[in-house]
């Protein structure tokens, strides 16, 4: 088993097999949230690799010796397991190398392992709709004993991607495959033959200089889908963007591009993505970003922002205030309370 960026387990099986390896009023500024939920119909899990659909090459020094991989592994029908962070381009590098390869004509299609049945392997590889396409396994270590037994009878049986019609099977996973084999949750006979070829991705935070590729990207992806024109950014965000670690990588790009396209307003989309980037970031593997809940924070940010500045035209009078919000003198103190400035002006 060949590895770029070989692991111990990788040497191993070598070993053991010889295999190689002018500033809007809160009016405007709610109509356009009022917008925004509008276009949050789809769900806030978005189908994250429906969007990343077209692979986007990379100028960063870290992703270039991947493509090269890519292309070389399009070659041939060696197996492959695709390790990475989840959200880091998995799926959009499997449908890259079937692209490229001679099956690019035939169907590539994607099982998520956590909710993959023995017969739904069965009907892909073998069932009426055979074909000597490509299936993508995403999150390989998920996959459940039954599944494993069965892929394993295929593989053992007909090789991966075999002359005879059956399908090349890409595996990808965000675990350590290696710790699962001996936790005795995957077959240790299947892992080695799944993994001819090990290929790490590097998460976003190691390719800071495919960002602005990728958002572009993004952007105009989210344009087209929404009807709306591509955002021009400031070199305020761009800053930002370079600036943010992306726990969520590719993923959580995505999200936030999708929020700028359909806010529409960067400096509204930017006060809801900005508290919810900087908040403190799970385990940093696969994080997304809902629509809603930037629309919600963006609300929060925009109300926040127009009650300082008409307190500050009125010296901080909190009932003149209430006044030219427009709200109750008691539903004004109830909001600096909520965003911490109940003690401050006179009443």
């Amino acid at each position: 088993m060949s590895s770029f960026g070989p692991t111990r387990a990788s040497r191993e099986a070598k070993n053991r097999t010889g295999r190689v390896s002018g500033e809007p009023d809160g009016r405007a500024k709610k109509d356009k949230l009022s917008s925004a939920s509008k276009l949050s119909g789809l769900a806030d899990d978005f189908e994250f690799f429906q969007t990343m659909s077209n692979f986007v090459e990379g100028a960063s020094p870290s992703m270039r010796p991947v493509e090269a991989v890519i292309r070389e592994l399009a070659q041939s029908d060696v197996p492959v397991l695709l390790l990475a962070e989840r959200g880091a381009g998995k799926h959009t590098t499997a449908q890259r190398i079937h692209d490229l390869s001679r099956r690019s004509a035939q169907p590539f299609r994607t099982f998520h392992c956590s909710n993959t049945k023995p017969e739904d392997l069965q009907n892909a590889a073998v069932g009426e709709h055979k074909s000597a396409g490509t299936i993508f396994l995403q999150e390989m270590g998920e996959l459940n004993s039954d599944c494993q037994d069965y892929l394993q009878s295929v593989l053992s049986r007909n090789g991966n991607g075999s002359p005879n019609g059956t399908p090349r099977f890409i595996c990808g996973s965000a675990l350590d495959l290696e710790l699962e084999v001996k936790a005795r949750r995957l077959r240790e006979d299947l892992y080695y033959r799944i993994s001819g070829v090990c290929l790490r991705l590097p998460p976003l935070r190691q390719r800071k200089e495919d960002i602005p590729i990728l958002i572009q990207h993004l952007l105009t992806r989210y344009a087209q889908e929404f009807h709306r024109p591509v955002p021009a950014l400031s070199e305020e965000l761009q800053r930002f963007f370079q600036d943010y670690s992306w726990p969520g990588n590719l993923r959580e790009l995505a999200a936030a591009a999708r929020i700028l396209v359909a806010l529409g307003d960067e400096r509204l989309a930017m006060g809801g993505l900005r508290a919810l980037l900087q908040q403190t970031p799970g385990s940093g593997n696969g994080r997304t970003i809902s629509l809603k809940a930037a629309s919600k924070a963006a609300s929060h940010e925009a109300e926040k922002e127009l009650i300082l500045r008409v307190l500050t035209r009125t010296r901080w009078n909190r009932r003149r205030a209430a006044e030219e919000l427009q709200i109750s003198y008691k539903a004004l103190l109830y909001k600096l309370k909520q965003i911490g400035y109940e003690g401050y002006g006179a009443s």
